[in-house]
């Protein structure tokens, strides 16, 4: 019921005549006047409308007031109706005790007051009509609050799903206040920081990851204020003390006082383009280096047979003879140079048989100069002339990559060892042919040790690219076989082997065992190089010869 719905009011009498006098008194009220002449028709009005007043004489000949209102009050619905009593009679306090007992609110005598009964009908029916305009908000509430209810527990759901979501990103998802205070700390930020979320929410998010930003942090928030977003690389810490590249993306909320931060490791990423234009560069002075010795050949030739008719030439003594036979000398060994240069960037488009002993030799004699400089001994020993069906240019990088290794590892001298033997694996009970690189360095501690194959890995700090032994790893897995690593020290000397087997099969043929080969061995040739004690060089042997075993 709205405030200008008409309310109705039921009048009950057997006389027509009052029923038609209370007519005229309320007609004033301007509400719905409803007639009743009996106790049954009243009952039947009820049932149908919605009653504000019922205005009944006690004394009617079917059923009196007292026994009508007693009917009323056992319904539900009339249980809080107004009824008011007109009696023509004297009434005792008893039948008024009654008349209250069966539901009465009220009792008028008569004769009627005209403005008595108006006032007291129109009290009756304001209260009516605002019983029913609560009752019609509660129930508008009530719908309210269980519309409201759902769309929270919809809500509720929604936001249990994102937050499923966030925590299962990969990505690290942070939410702070504007004064850098950690709100939400998501399972990717535990992965890639380390902090667990109960370790950081509440802390200084920055000052946590110690973060390098790439401009000054004004221009950061000047941009999150403008724009609402920035996104860049920052410099930030792990819990282990590891320096990481993170790409960043924050976001501003509508409200102004808290930023999303979103970020990924790229710290990988970039090294791999790093070595991406290192490779790039190393390939392009391999180019240059094959152009430089393929145009330098050809004089040399040429400066070759000038030396050949100069050293027989009758008019040179015997010690202009002798200049010139070691000039001839120097100058083989500098075509040699060039012959291996020139090899290193000629890869064949087809597997071709290639013998690994002179594959090694070729890069020792590449390296006879760096391991002169570094004083170090080379001991070599071949067992076997192992034959590969594959590309010299892939197995003279793994060479040349670990005998580098082996070289940079002793700085101050040492002793270097290459050796090739038939070997059974004793993982796969193949019979093949090792091949052994050994060197009496600083040795690899074992935390390192388990990671040496993996990309991006280095242990010479921001020298290296740490591509080299998984390229190196890659290589000899074409060809289906296996290189490992062992360190180990002696004495307190420090030793490490990397070591290559490779299996015979369709791609590898072993003519046999070949007997050890000394220096006077061309193939083999081991000319002894400057070193700085024996005793050192001893040890190493022992060393080495332990770890070939």
């Amino acid at each position: 019921m709205t405030g200008d719905e008409k309310a109705n009011i039921l009048m009950v009498d057997d006389q027509p005549a009052k029923l038609l006098s209370y007519e005229v008194i309320l007609g004033d009220l301007g509400e719905n006047l409803i007639k009743a002449t009996s106790a049954s028709e009243a009952l039947n009005v009820l049932l149908k409308t919605d009653v504000a007043v019922v205005l009944m004489d006690v004394s009617m000949p079917d059923l009196d007031g007292f026994e009508l209102a007693d009917v009323i009050r056992q319904h539900p619905r009339f249980q809080k109706t107004a009824i008011i009593f007109i009696s023509g009679i004297h009434l005792s306090d008893s039948d008024r005790i009654q008349g209250y007992r069966s539901g009465a609110v009220d009792y008028i005598s008569v004769p009627v007051v005209p403005e008595v009964l108006r006032a007291k009908i129109a009290v009756f029916v304001e209260l009516h009509r605002k019983t029913r305009m609560l009752e019609t908000l509660n129930r508008d509430l009530e719908q309210r609050v269980v519309e409201r209810t759902e769309a929270l527990r919809k809500s509720e759901a929604q936001f249990r799903i994102r937050a499923e979501l966030l925590e299962a990103a990969s990505e690290a998802i942070m939410l702070r206040d504007m004064q850098d205070c950690l709100q939400f700390w998501n399972a990717g930020a535990e992965n890639l920081y380390g902090w667990k979320r109960e370790e950081v929410l509440g802390r200084d998010l920055h000052a946590v990851l110690k973060t390098v930003f790439p401009c000054p942090r004004r221009e950061i928030d000047k941009a999150l204020r403008e724009q609402g977003s920035w996104q860049g690389n920052l410099v930030q810490t792990t819990k282990d003390g590891t320096e990481i590249v993170v790409a960043c993306r924050k976001n501003m909320n509508d409200e102004g006082n808290a930023v999303l931060e979103v970020g990924r490791d790229i710290t990988e990423q970039l090294r791999a383009e790093e070595a991406l234009r290192e490779t790039e560069k190393l390939a392009a002075m391999g180019r240059v280096a094959g152009i430089i010795a393929h145009e330098i050949n050809n004089p040399l030739a040429a400066i070759t047979n000038i030396f050949y008719l100069l050293r027989n030439h009758p008019s040179l003594d015997e010690e202009a003879r002798r200049c010139a036979d070691l000039a001839e000398q120097e100058l083989q060994r500098v075509s040699h140079i060039t012959r291996q240069t020139l090899s290193f960037y000629r890869e064949s488009k087809q597997p071709i048989p290639v013998v690994v002993p002179e594959v090694l030799e070729d890069v020792l004699a590449l390296q006879e100069r760096a391991l002169q400089q570094a004083h170090i001994t080379v001991r070599k020993q071949y067992l076997s002339t192992c034959m590969v069906q594959g590309f010299p240019v892939e197995l003279r990088q793994v060479f040349l990559n670990l005998i580098s290794n082996a070289i940079q590892a002793m700085p101050d001298g040492g002793v270097l060892g290459v050796f090739i033997r038939e070997s059974t694996d004793w993982t796969t009970q193949r019979r093949g042919t090792a091949i052994s690189i050994l060197d009496t360095g600083a040795g690899i501690r074992p935390e390192d040790a388990r990671r040496l194959f993996q990309p991006f890995f280095s242990t010479k700090s921001t020298k290296g690219t740490g591509l080299g032994l998984w390229i190196s790893k890659g290589i000899i897995q074409k060809y289906d076989g296996r290189i490992t690593c062992r360190s180990c020290r002696f004495n307190q000397r420090s030793a490490t082997c990397f070591r290559i087997f490779l299996p015979v099969g369709s791609s590898l043929s072993s003519p046999g065992p070949a007997a050890e080969m000394s220096a006077g061995d061309g193939a083999a040739r081991s000319a002894p190089l400057p070193h700085n004690g024996s005793s050192g060089a001893g040890a190493g042997l022992q060393i080495l010869s332990a770890l070939t075993k």
